[in-house]
């Protein structure tokens, strides 16, 4: 049934919370989603991704589901997720939906059932086990920062949470729980969703995470023993599509964390009847310090980037596919992070789009990206809500005694609410995301970086946007090519080239503030070169030498 429509579609990832207000409330709402659709249809977008709409006592901004099968009061109602679909679907656009699928909130009925009841079928729905005389079965310690392991009074049992306290981790070894999730996933599917998006998947299968808990004092020397994707991750995945996905025409994409390409193929290879992409974290994790947490900054170093990126390509290049993609909901701004948002900040907000989007695979766009919006300057923690960032802040400076200048440091660069303040559209008050006060505060250049100053404006980062996705729909079989890196030990220059059918796309881009001397390869006839793209005015001739300024992006047609 599926005709593969989501290798030539454009995302763009809402995070419904934060994009549009219309009822005064400071949050975000499904009317808002449709006041807005125009702007993405213009845009180029094809797919709208949106990040949960669920029941959730909001620990984790949603992620902490109550209900997977009703819409958030906040949000709006079943019948205005119906009208979203419509206008969706009148305006040529497809809408899929994030499940969180690893855990539920402690508020959930079937939780709430397990917590009290031990002999409930729902107690095995989640982890439970007994403690030690030391405490909990494990010292296993979460990305949140505390214990994997709650104690539970009613029962006098712990529960495992690999989140934060109140995301409990569903048992994914219960096929029982898995046919619970298979019927919430097709109440979705079945009202005309386009596809879904699975949250933390790498994270589902977990026996091998859980020895008996009388040997974990022989485990201590690892507070960390587990690893993601587990043994039986690809036996649920076949499963989910055999009773799920293989009735519908739609898109699947999981979140994969720390997956190598090789484990990549394998979850999208076309034999394996697994998912249509995931994401992965490596290019993500480039910025952090080896073995370290992602908030320990260091530089990013260019031939990093390129292997990760080169390799992903090439092991995904005759099967499998790939997602493109530099920022999301959980990630801070790139434009902060891997360019400069400062005098280049239109020129590097460019260049990295450029970079990314001519390869091979689905681009995602999270809102705001198509702007340039950048890392807000928020350098009190007050003004900070992610439960991960607080968390961490609390940990590293009253119980580590760090620096609070250093701490703040690393989440003025790495916090996920960067991803989270409220869509700059406008610059009246509050951006034009709301008439009230907005739950998280707004980035305060909003003033400058907005989309009505944008749309206004030939050479801003938006009317870029568009026109590079123009391109890559009219190159869409060069871009399925092949793929080439040039230049791999450059220090500055990012160069690759696309070739298919006798046409060959040549994309070179100059990854720093100082200025690149590209010299065109041996074989190439630079003076027959047609330029598609350029984030500067006056790109020049194709001459057999080229200087890039800082942070300048070409891309060249070659017969």
């Amino acid at each position: 049934m599926a005709n593969d429509w989501w290798k030539d579609a454009v995302v763009y990832q809402i995070y419904p919370r934060s994009f549009q207000d219309t009822n005064g409330d400071g949050i975000g709402d499904l009317r808002g989603v449709i006041a807005r659709l125009d702007y993405i249809k213009e845009l180029g977008a094809d797919v709208i991704w949106i990040c949960p709409i669920y029941p959730s006592p909001n620990v984790d901004n949603g992620y902490d589901v109550t209900d997977h099968q009703a819409i958030m009061k906040s949000y709006g109602t079943m019948e205005d997720f119906h009208d979203l679909l419509t206008e969706c679907r009148s305006r040529g656009l497809k809408l899929v939906m994030d499940f969180v699928l690893n855990h539920t909130s402690t508020e959930h009925p079937w939780f709430k059932e397990a917590e009290m009841n031990p002999n409930s079928k729902y107690r095995k729905y989640y982890f439970w086990r007994p403690g030690t005389a030391d405490g909990p079965p494990t010292d296993w310690v979460s990305d949140y920062g505390q214990s994997v392991w709650q104690y539970e009074e009613h029962t006098g049992e712990y529960y495992l949470h690999m989140n934060a306290v109140k995301q409990a981790d569903l048992n994914w070894e219960n096929p029982e729980m898995r046919q619970s999730v298979y019927e919430m996933m097709r109440f979705w599917l079945d009202k005309g969703v386009d596809g879904l998006r699975i949250d933390q998947l790498h994270l589902l299968s977990k026996k091998e995470y859980l020895p008996p808990y009388e040997d974990y004092i022989a485990r201590r020397a690892d507070p960390k023993p587990f690893r993601p994707n587990g043994a039986r991750i690809h036996d649920y995945l076949k499963e989910m599509t055999k009773e799920v996905f293989s009735k519908y025409d739609v898109m699947s994409v999981g979140e994969a964390g720390s997956v190598t390409p090789e484990e990549g193929l394998v979850y999208t290879g076309t034999d394996e009847h697994e998912l249509n992409m995931i994401f992965h974290f490596q290019h993500m994790e480039l910025d952090q310090k080896p073995g370290q947490e992602h908030w320990d900054v260091k530089p990013l170093e260019l031939s990093d980037l390129k292997k990760v990126l080169t390799d992903w390509q090439k092991k995904l290049e005759h099967q499998g596919w790939n997602t493109l993609y530099w920022c999301n909901h959980d990630q801070p701004r790139i434009v902060s992070r891997f360019g400069d948002e400062g005098k280049y900040r239109k020129a590097s907000a460019k260049m990295l789009a450029a970079l990314l989007y001519f390869m091979k695979g689905t681009p995602y766009i999270y809102q705001g990206e198509e702007l340039g919006m950048t890392n807000a300057p928020f350098d009190r923690i007050e003004d900070y809500q992610d439960i991960q960032t607080v968390n961490m802040y609390h940990k590293r400076v009253f119980e580590m005694g760090r620096d609070r200048e250093e701490v703040m440091a690393s989440i003025m660069a790495k916090s996920r609410d960067h991803a989270r303040t409220p869509m700059q559209w406008d610059g009246s008050r509050n951006a034009g995301f709301t008439e009230g006060e907005p739950w998280l505060k707004v980035n305060p250049n909003y003033k400058t970086i907005n989309a009505a100053e944008a749309e206004n404006d030939p050479d801003s980062v938006l009317n870029f946007y568009k026109k590079l996705i123009r391109l890559r729909k009219q190159y869409a079989d060069v871009i399925k090519g092949s793929y080439t890196l040039l230049l791999p030990d450059d220090p500055q220059l990012f160069v690759y080239e696309r070739q298919a059918n006798g046409q060959k796309l040549i994309s070179i881009s100059n990854v720093s503030k100082e200025e690149a001397a590209f010299y065109w390869p041996d074989g190439s006839e630079p003076g027959s070169a047609k330029l598609l793209l350029s984030n500067y005015e006056n790109a020049g001739s194709a001459d057999s030498c080229i200087t890039f300024r800082p942070y300048e992006t070409r891309v060249y047609l070659l017969a």
